[in-house]
């Protein structure tokens, strides 16, 4: 015996109660259906949160520690006294953060132009090569030479165009 299928009950687009009420499916299709809320690119607070205003809960926060900061910290070095690693790291890290990146002393040729870029990669990548800078600290460096060299691009298509205009005079 074959299985009948039930309509549902909710009104969906094409059940029969729209078609007895004489609309086709793209008419009720269209009104039901849900979209962006806004247009594209527009938010609706485009100017945004004021730049510097800071969430409740973080100003909350900074008051309470504010008020109590004397005595957490005398807390948080207690504990690290009697032998809390967590305390004790907490302190370290305050007191001789990580740091970021280390001076790194090279004997580089100056760099007063496009082919002293050249030669200045070159002894860059013979220091990493002697292990005297690492890889990553090689690829910084790099990267400070490649600015090095757009300056002086830009410098020397300036004068070009200074020269060019010259002679138009």
């Amino acid at each position: 015996m074959p299985v009948a299928h039930r309509a549902s009950r909710g009104a969906r687009s094409g059940d029969a109660s729209d078609a007895r009420k004489g609309r086709t499916m793209a008419e009720t299709t269209g009104r039901k259906q849900r979209g962006a809320p806004f247009q594209r690119g527009r938010s609706g607070n485009p100017a945004g949160r004021p730049q510097g205003a800071r969430h409740k809960a973080t100003m909350l926060a900074e008051k309470m520690m504010e008020d109590d900061a004397a005595e957490i910290v005398k807390a948080v070095i207690a504990a690290a006294r009697s032998g809390d690693m967590t305390a004790a790291k907490i302190i370290i890290d305050r007191i001789a953060p990580l740091r970021r990146g280390r001076p790194v002393r090279l004997d580089l040729p100056p760099v007063e132009s496009a082919s002293d870029v050249a030669t200045a990669t070159a002894a860059l990548v013979a220091a990493m090569g002697a292990g005297e800078v690492t890889p990553d600290e090689a690829m910084t460096i790099a990267s400070v030479f490649e600015l090095r060299r757009r300056a002086l691009e830009s410098e020397e298509f300036e004068q070009r165009l200074l020269a060019l205009e010259g002679q138009k005079r």
